[in-house]
């Protein structure tokens, strides 16, 4: 876990969803987790890169996200792929929902991360990348680190 300057514990980022999404939006919301899911995300065991929310009757869930099981768990153990609740202003809700029902766009978590003893999700409304955009982001990326690499050499 890392602990950034305005006091939150990052627990995972999606690096996937950068790779793969042009992300156009991002939100905090928060999750509805049981006791042995928390503790295990304290831990650092989640895993994220196929997770995605999607809208039901009575909100918006977060699914395929994967919060393994709590080691010192007992037979109460959480199932460890479940749908998890996302908590979220009903406007903010509606707006992301209707956007992500236009053709290539997804919701996607982007981090974890605990702020004060809640755990909270930064959703992002992505659009899918095509493959020639994610060449171009890596050619971009490595062109960054040369220039970069050029500036240390020379100061």
């Amino acid at each position: 876990m890392k602990e950034t300057k305005g006091g939150f514990k990052i627990v995972a980022t999606n690096r996937k969803a950068f790779h793969n999404y042009h992300i156009e939006e991002t939100v905090e919301a928060g999750l509805v987790l049981l006791g042995t899911e928390v503790k295990s995300l304290r831990a650092g065991n989640v895993q994220m890169a196929d997770a995605y929310a999607s809208a039901r009757r009575d909100g918006l869930y977060l699914d395929k996200m994967h919060i393994s099981e709590y080691s010192h768990g007992n037979l109460q153990n959480h199932e460890p792929t479940r749908p998890r609740k996302l908590l979220l202003h009903k406007k903010e809700m509606e707006r992301f929902v209707a956007k992500s029902q236009e053709k290539g766009y997804a919701i996607l978590p982007l981090k974890i991360y605990f702020k004060g003893h809640y755990a909270k999700v930064e959703l992002g409304l992505g659009r899918g990348k095509k493959l020639y955009d994610k060449r171009e982001t890596l050619k971009a990326k490595a062109q960054e680190r040369d220039t970069d690499r050029q500036y240390r050499i020379k100061r």
